[in-house]
C-alpha cells in the first residue's frame, strides 16, 4: 500500500518524533529551509503566512537542510535560536534532514515522488523548496526557492476555503 503524508513521522527541532497525522484536516506547506541562504529572509513571509492563517488551518512545518551549500551548519538548538530571534518563527521547525540522496528523509522522498520540479526532476535544487498538501494530506503543488511565500497566499487561501 502506498504511504500517505500521515503515514511520516519526523523529529521536531527538540528531537522529539512527531506524526505527520497531527495536522490532519489542516492545509500543509512544508519547507526546507537554511538559516545561512539568500533566500533565508523567507521565514519572514513564512510566519506572515502563519500567523495571518493559523487559525483558518494552516500549518507550515519547517526542515532545515545542510545539503546546498553547507548554509544550514549549525545544532538543532542554534538553528531554533536564530530562526526565533531573527525571525519570530512560531510554526513547527523539524530536526535538521536530508532532501535528496540516498539519506534522504522519507517525507521529501514521497514529496518529491508525488510533484515533481522542473529541469531537476524529482531533485530538489535549492534550499526553500515549498510543498503545499490541502486538507486531506494530498500534495497539490510545488514552489521553487525563487517562489516568495507571499506569492503562494492565493493558492493557500483557495485550499482553506474548501476545508
Amino acid at each position: 500500500m502506498e504511504n500517505k503524508f500521515y503515514d511520516f513521522t519526523a523529529e521536531d527541532i527538540k528531537g522529539q518524533k512527531q506524526s505527520m497525522e497531527q495536522y490532519k484536516g489542516r492545509v500543509v506547506l512544508v519547507v526546507n529551509t537554511a538559516s545561512k541562504c539568500g533566500f533565508t529572509p523567507q521565514f519572514e513571509g513564512l510566519e506572515k503566512l502563519h500567523r495571518k492563517y493559523k487559525d483558518q488551518g494552516l500549518v507550515i512545518l519547517g526542515f532545515p537542510c545542510n545539503q546546498f551549500g553547507g548554509q544550514d551548519p549549525g545544532s538543532d538548538g542554534e538553528i531554533e535560536e536564530f530562526c526565533q530571534i531573527n525571525y519570530g518563527v512560531s510554526f513547527p521547525m523539524f530536526s535538521k534532514v536530508d532532501v535528496n540522496g540516498d539519506a534522504a528523509h522519507p517525507l521529501f522522498k514521497y514529496l518529491k515522488g508525488k510533484l515533481k520540479g522542473g529541469l531537476f526532476g524529482s531533485k530538489i535544487k535549492w534550499n526553500f523548496t515549498k510543498f503545499l498538501l490541502d486538507s486531506n494530506g494530498r500534495p497539490v503543488k510545488r514552489y521553487s526557492s525563487l517562489t516568495k511565500p507571499e506569492a503562494i497566499e492565493k493558492d493557500i487561501a483557495k485550499l482553506l476555503k474548501k476545508k
